[in-house]
């Protein structure tokens, strides 16, 4: 079993409810196991800021998945959601990113882990904060990541 991050934002329709159905749905076949979730954090649009905020989160999981299956079941679950790619940074029902799939590094044009833009993004950090201080990605711990940016404009909710 390899120990997976992923993380999921929303900024359409009631945001709260679509991380825990994104949640149920990765984890409803049986081979995927949620091992612990994050509080639910406000966050104001990146990239693009001419839209709602968000509500991002975090998960700590467990697979047998192959990475590229895994990312697969995670764009499969946005489809299912109704999530219709349209700009970058845009609006988004549901977006679920995966962060860190166990210790592996791989560089391929359909999946890059860990995510590079990790230590950038507050709204990835704080929810990871939660549930994985520690953790060390790309040779930085999580917390020494948060630590070094700026945090302005993201809550916790929960």
């Amino acid at each position: 079993m390899s120990n997976c991050i992923i993380a999921l934002g929303s900024n359409l329709g009631d945001k709260a409810a679509n991380i825990d159905k994104a949640i149920a749905l990765l984890t409803e076949p049986g081979d995927v196991k949620l091992v612990d979730r994050s509080r639910n954090y406000a966050t104001e649009p990146w990239g693009k800021t001419d839209q709602d905020w968000f509500i991002n989160a975090a998960i700590a999981v467990t697979t047998k998945l192959a990475p590229k299956d895994l990312l697969a079941r995670c764009k499969d679950i946005e489809r299912r959601m109704g999530r219709v790619p349209t700009e970058k940074w845009g609006p988004r029902i549901i977006d679920l990113d995966l962060l860190v799939y166990g210790n592996v590094a791989m560089d391929d044009p359909v999946l890059v882990l860990p995510h590079p833009h990790i230590g950038a993004r507050a709204f990835v950090l704080a929810p990871l904060m939660d549930i994985a201080p520690d953790r060390v990605i790309a040779g930085r711990r999580v917390r020494d990541m948060h630590a070094a940016i700026d945090a302005t404009g993201v809550r916790a909710v929960d």
